[in-house]
């Protein structure tokens, strides 16, 4: 028997609560209607591909993915292990992430400036040196380039695969050159224009990837010991399968990936598909944004 329409639309607007708060932090409404309402030019008009992309729900599994794929830099990672509060905090990094992608991808002019600006900020004050003795630090344009690749490549990945309306040739072209648009703002070393040349720019940094015992131990936490309730537990399993097979194989091999996420691999595109549809549907729409 067909639950009544209002138990649904209750229920999918409690879902849809809940999924904000969690992946954009308490101020979620305030942010979003500043974000979507307030007037202003944009980076990005409204036809662009990163506004596609960045409004679909396949950038859940793009987002874990380029979180795995970043860990094979020793650099990125070790930078990430001291200075990052992704075990302490995972939530809350989180949310300044998607806060991040929000105000860049749909914000005025004046707000995505102030965004790059904060984490340009952060990312002067973090120097280190890992454990075989080589310094890092997180402005290097060249480590950032790196990030940057990472999640271009896992975002369009995503997207291609689990999208709402994947993306023609000319279409991806034209998501790398508005990823490029912002990495340059944060100082990332020569961001490539063209899926072309990002491909190419991702093979070039593959003799400087490894995995170390650091990226052992992020693989495992988040495919295996996310800080989650049981409720979500089978779903964001699924997730993690669908982040995992859409990885490089050569990417797969280095990470190590747990068992569970091993056995999962057969059901990871049908999983995909649906972890990615149930979030659309519970997913509030954005509110239309000024141009």
């Amino acid at each position: 028997m067909p639950w009544p329409r209002a138990v649904l639309t209750g229920l999918q607007a409690r879902a849809g609560e809940e999924l904000l708060l969690r992946v954009a932090g308490p101020e979620a409404r305030q942010r979003r209607a500043r974000i979507h309402g307030a007037a202003g030019p944009r980076w990005f008009a409204p036809d662009r591909p990163i506004r596609l992309v960045h409004a679909d729900a396949s950038m859940y599994v793009g987002g874990l993915a380029a979180l795995l794929l970043q860990s094979l830099h020793p650099l990125a990672m070790a930078a990430v292990w001291a200075h990052s509060g992704f075990r302490g905090d995972p939530w809350g990094r989180l949310q300044r992430t998607s806060a991040f992608l929000a105000f860049t991808t749909f914000g005025t002019d004046q707000d995505a400036a102030q965004a790059v600006l904060r984490v340009r900020g952060v990312h002067e004050r973090i120097r280190g040196t890992t454990a075989e003795g080589v310094a890092y630090r997180a402005d290097d344009p060249h480590l950032l380039a790196w990030v940057h690749l990472a999640e271009t490549e896992c975002f369009l990945r995503a997207y291609q695969r689990y999208g709402r309306r994947p993306l023609d040739g000319r279409g991806q072209d034209g998501y790398v050159a508005d990823m490029a648009y912002v990495a340059r703002r944060l100082g990332a070393e020569t961001p490539p224009e063209t899926r072309e040349e990002l491909s190419a720019r991702l093979a070039g940094y593959r003799k400087e990837l490894r995995p170390t015992a650091e990226s052992r131990a992020t693989t495992g936490y988040l495919l295996s010991h996310p800080p989650l309730p049981g409720a979500v537990r089978v779903p964001y399993a699924l997730l993690a399968a669908a982040a995992a097979d859409l990885l490089p194989g050569w990417a797969r091999a280095q990470l190590g990936l747990p068992l569970a996420s091993r056995l999962l691999s057969p059901l990871a595109g049908p999983g995909g598909r649906a972890v990615t549809a149930a979030i659309r549907w519970a997913t509030p729409p954005l509110p239309p944004s000024y141009a």
